[in-house]
């Protein structure tokens, strides 16, 4: 069956031929662990029981999980063993199950979830993207999804085609967060802290792309609201693969302080920023072929 999961819609038949996101008709997982670098009110004091899959639709020439977007890295899972993954997080103590790049396996993730809910999966199911979704992909996941953490990169289709190669990021990304919203509504949080339910879009500032991170603001503030909660993230490291200026060097503190100067001007509520020493290799988790849980 061809490929149309993603708006590449590349049409590939995966189960002869892996498609632009690298991924064929299995799921490579890379990591199934607690993960404690999130947001706080996604890690919390117990950790985030998150799962690195392989593969990826948008393949950033920046990506600090490199090794992952070709889609050959990590262990094959089966539905049953990827719902059964879920539960052992949760026995853990995990505070969500939390699905990083999980767009090229929509149909064995809502499986897996519709299995590990029935089996007594109780704990919020978290969905990590680039946000480069089609609303039908996102349509899938109602009800079977509670937190939705969606990376809104760009807003200028001229960086989006050089650094992403998706010259239509903005208006497929934004339309995709519109559908997440309509679904779960803004994140909210229990009484410690712990997000429940709900959306908070994520932003990257980039080096040498403050005016893009202006206009990422802008049209959040106009499509979603000033109480829409942003993640402004500082942590852009450059990669020894990436020698594109000026993705080659790190964020400066004068440019993060522009965009959160920005973000506050537009009058946003609810900002998480962080410090410029979140920059490093250290907040990329180890990968393997093998998992045990």
């Amino acid at each position: 069956m061809s490929c149309s999961i993603c708006p590449r819609a590349c049409q590939i038949d995966r189960t002869a031929a892996a498609g632009f996101c690298g991924c064929s008709s299995v799921v490579r997982v890379a990591r199934a662990a607690l993960h404690y670098d999130e947001e706080p009110s996604i890690s919390g004091t117990n950790g985030s029981g998150t799962i690195f899959f392989s593969g990826c639709n948008l393949k950033c020439i920046f990506c600090q999980n490199m090794v992952l977007t070709d889609g050959t890295l990590g262990e094959v899972f089966s539905v049953t063993r990827l719902a059964d993954t879920m539960r052992k997080l949760q026995a853990l103590g995990a505070h969500n199950i939390n699905l990083v790049t999980p767009t090229p396996h929509r149909d064995a993730i809502t499986a897996s979830l519709r299995i590990a809910k029935r089996e007594g999966l109780s704990i919020p199911v978290v969905y990590n993207t680039n946000a480069y979704e089609t609303v039908e992909t996102i349509r899938a996941y109602e009800g079977l999804v509670d937190i939705y953490l969606p990376d809104l990169k760009y807003a200028d289709p001229r960086l989006s085609k050089r650094f992403s190669h998706a010259a239509d990021y903005f208006e497929t990304a934004i339309g995709s967060i519109g559908e997440m919203i309509r679904q779960v509504g803004f994140m909210q949080t229990d009484k410690n802290g712990i997000a429940t339910k709900g959306v908070r879009i994520r932003h990257l500032v980039l080096p040498g792309c403050v005016f893009d991170t202006r206009a990422v603001l802008r049209a959040i503030r106009e499509r979603f609201g000033a109480d829409c909660p942003i993640s402004l993230m500082s942590q852009y490291t450059p990669i020894p693969e990436c020698t594109v200026k000026p993705l080659d060097r790190p964020l400066t503190q004068r440019e993060y302080d522009n965009a959160v100067e920005s973000c506050l001007s537009l009058g946003f509520t609810n900002v998480y920023v962080q410090e410029l020493t979140s920059v490093g290799r250290a907040y990329t988790p180890p990968f393997s072929d093998r998992v045990s849980l």
